[in-house]
């Protein structure tokens, strides 16, 4: 019976403690949020603190890379320091594009000189806009490219062959362009020898040795053989103040989130390493390098 009441007893002493500390906490919560004025100081205190958090993270914890996305998202692009000679890629995916004003626009002050334009992907596929735009970017007097989609299920020969019957340059144009981002199932012997078939294929019906567009860790995990030395690479590496590639390169697509007059939403922008000489030397037709012996 004794024992019965001794917990009975320590039962209302917990109660009675619960109890206390249940009423500190509501005459706390009433001290800090007891008023709606007192509420809204608190909530706004939450909001600057957050804020400058933020501002932290942004600034001082991100990479410079992510920094530099979030600014282009906004329309404050930062261009690459030390070069002159812009130009753009598109595809259908930029819609109807006023070509005038693409060829009055600027690129950090500069006008934009090349433009590269989609035409092909895998052995069936054809850019509904190629066209048209190839055929605007020469009237305004652009330098124009046109490049290939590779489709690593489908062979290099049926794609070169695809894209030779799709696609005519002609003297002044660059090179034709190997678009190549994806291994598929492939290992990577048997993409090289397949990306290896359609270069060696337009090289030998252009005369002058074509141009690879990669990503910058595709190239470095699958395209470093010393048979694509010769070929001038265009890497893409975006919101970095210098491309991460330590190897020679022609072309660096710098950002996805470009912004021009004449195309609506966001564009492709690049930059040339060289001067204009370069550049029209690389060109069709004005090209001297020999095509190397089997």
């Amino acid at each position: 019976m004794a024992k019965t009441t001794n917990v009975t007893h320590h039962k209302k002493q917990r109660r009675r403690s619960s109890k206390k500390q249940q009423g500190w906490f509501r005459r706390f919560r009433h001290m800090l949020f007891g008023s709606r004025a007192k509420r809204i100081f608190w909530i706004a205190v939450v909001c600057v603190v957050f804020f400058y958090v933020f501002l932290f993270y942004m600034f001082l914890i991100i990479p410079s890379s992510v920094r530099s996305r979030w600014r282009a998202l906004y329309g404050d692009m930062v261009y690459p320091e030390g070069y002159s000679i812009h130009g753009i890629d598109i595809s259908h995916h930029q819609g109807p594009i006023d070509w005038q004003k693409v060829s009055e626009a600027k690129i950090d002050g500069a006008p934009i000189v090349f433009v590269i334009i989609k035409a092909t992907e895998g052995k069936s596929l054809f850019d509904e806009n190629f066209n048209e735009n190839f055929h605007q970017a020469g009237e305004y007097g652009l330098i124009r490219g046109a490049y290939h989609f590779f489709t690593p299920s489908v062979k290099g020969r049926s794609q070169a062959e695809y894209y030779m019957r799709q696609v005519h340059l002609t003297e002044g144009d660059l090179p034709p362009v190997l678009d190549i981002e994806e291994r598929g199932n492939l290992t990577v012997e048997q993409l090289q020898h397949e990306a290896l078939q359609w270069l060696r294929m337009l090289e030998a019906e252009y005369h002058v040795p074509p141009i690879i567009y990669t990503g910058l860790k595709f190239k470095e995990a699958n395209l470093s053989a010393p048979e694509f030395d010769r070929y001038p690479f265009w890497i893409a590496h975006y919101y970095v103040k210098q491309l991460g590639y330590k190897g020679p390169w022609r072309f660096w697509q710098h950002t996805d989130l470009g912004q021009i007059d004449g195309i609506r939403g966001p564009v492709d922008l690049n930059i040339y390493n060289g001067s204009m000489y370069d550049l029209r030397h690389l060109t069709i037709g004005h090209n001297e390098e020999p095509m190397p012996e089997e």
